[in-house]
């Protein structure tokens, strides 16, 4: 671990001097501060990593030292230390922006696994800010990734370090959760970022197409096939392919990807030629692969083959943190395509926004943001402007809160019995059905596939 600048504001004499030697016996340079006063000017005046706040002192609190310690210095970490805590002054000084909050007596160890936490974290912010200058330069937006959670910081910094490679990659995570976009990210830093990216969907394609999109098709081979296609591999050659819902592939597909991946080799479908082609494969899935070869639906060598570095995205909900950055992100960004004059949203808006689980993920976030900005009449969206805005009508149009059933379960059975009313007034049109719901098609084919709904 790199020596930290910390300063360590405590009003207790000996308590501080113990810090301090405790510290510096660690290797790190420590300043100190006996009152806030004192710790506000520390921090404008010098140049430091860390911040460790008594919460009672006797000019200024921890609290309001750390709010004038975030004006001066946006990136310096805080860890907040009393002997008077409570779960509302803990939740108050994570909100404030405290990295941490540790109860009196203090537990040394504990101390020094939170500082360690923070230097790594500060050591991958570092390394990611490098990433997003290049991933510019390589002309992938740097907005793009947005995040703040420590989990995020891990995988956007170890994409980074597997992208130089040539191995192959295996994201997990569930929909909605940035697979593509961290597939992007990877080709983007790779050797490979001149030649082309190219996506395919397995799930949007039949197993009677995916043959010959993935390998193209020679004139008459099938039905309509009247002039030759180039498969995507061939359109990937020197480059990257990235295979989305990769679980969706049939057992004979699996087979022609597994001679692919080892010797390079694959033929277009009604064609005898050997064709070869130079692709590095990103390959991507919702679904749980070991219960799949367990079922013999999934072949095992060929998930060894693409699982050599395998990268899970949380789900937003384990990771809330990030809420409030891409909330920012998509008012700016729908702000500006509907050419609103949306601003951000409202403190009720945001709490509402925090404690909804998002089975959707990011892009649910995303969608529900857009619909918000649609709506708002003024600078700020509303509770009004989300579609959770009003929990007990929810409970109402369901049939009334049951103690055997939870929200989230009377909101989806409210939101499967609107799809169904919508598709069918809508007459099966999934784009007008949309329309009415307020949704995205890409939302409404979602939720259709996770309520296991037909459109006609």
């Amino acid at each position: 671990m790199q020596p930290l600048d910390i300063l360590v504001a405590e009003d207790e004499r000996v308590q501080r001097e113990m810090l301090r030697d405790f510290l510096a016996a660690q290797g790190h340079r420590v300043v100190e501060a006996a009152t806030g006063k004192a710790a506000v000017e520390m921090i404008r005046s010098a140049s430091l990593d860390l911040a460790i706040l008594d919460f009672r002192m006797p000019d200024l609190s921890g609290l309001d030292v750390l709010g004038e310690a975030k004006r001066i210095n946006p990136e310096l970490e805080v860890i907040l230390l009393t002997a008077y805590g409570t779960v509302d002054s803990a939740v108050a000084a994570m909100k404030a922006g405290a990295a941490d909050y540790l109860g009196k007596p203090i537990d040394l160890e504990e101390l020094l696994c939170v500082i360690e936490r923070i230097a790594r974290h500060r050591t991958l912010r570092r390394e990611n800010e490098l990433l997003r200058e290049q991933l510019a330069e390589r002309g992938l937006k740097p907005e793009d990734l947005v995040y703040r959670s420590p989990q995020m910081a891990e995988l956007v910094n170890l994409a980074g370090r597997v992208a130089a490679s040539q191995a192959t990659v295996l994201l997990r995570g569930e929909s909605g959760t940035g697979k593509e976009l961290l597939a992007r990210l990877i080709h983007r830093l790779s050797p490979r970022s001149r030649k082309p990216l190219i996506v395919v969907n397995c799930a949007a394609l039949s197993e009677t197409l995916i043959e010959s999109e993935l390998f193209g098709h020679e004139r008459g081979a099938f039905t309509g096939a009247t002039q030759r296609r180039i498969g995507r591999f061939e359109q990937a050659d020197g480059g990257t392919l990235f295979l989305d819902e990769i679980g969706d592939v049939s057992p004979a597909v699996q087979v022609k990807l597994l001679r692919l991946i080892q010797e390079g080799e694959f033929q277009r479908v009604g064609g005898n030629q050997t064709l070869n082609a130079d692709v590095r494969l990103i390959s991507a899935t919702h679904q749980d692969l070991a219960a799949k070869i367990a079922a013999g639906a999934f072949r095992e060598d060929l998930y060894y083959r693409l699982n050599v570095v395998s990268l899970s995205i949380p789900p937003l909900r384990e990771r809330r943190e990030d809420i409030p950055p891409l909330v920012d992100h998509f008012v700016a960004r729908f702000a500006r395509e509907n050419r609103k004059a949306v601003q951000g949203v409202s403190r009720e808006a945001m709490d509402q926004l925090l404690k909804y689980d998002y089975p959707g993920n990011v892009r649910e976030l995303e969608n529900i943001i857009e619909r918000a900005v649609v709506l708002a009449r003024g600078e700020l969206v509303t509770t009004e402007d989300l579609p959770f805005g009003r929990p007990h009508a929810a409970l109402e149009a369901a049939g009334g809160p049951d103690a055997a059933r939870s929200l989230r379960q009377a909101v989806e059975d409210l939101e499967r019995r609107m799809i169904r009313e919508a598709l069918k007034e809508a007459g099966g049109n999934q784009s007008r059905a949309a329309e009415r719901l307020g949704l995205s098609e890409r939302m409404l084919r979602y939720k259709l596939k996770k309520y296991r709904l037909k459109s006609t």
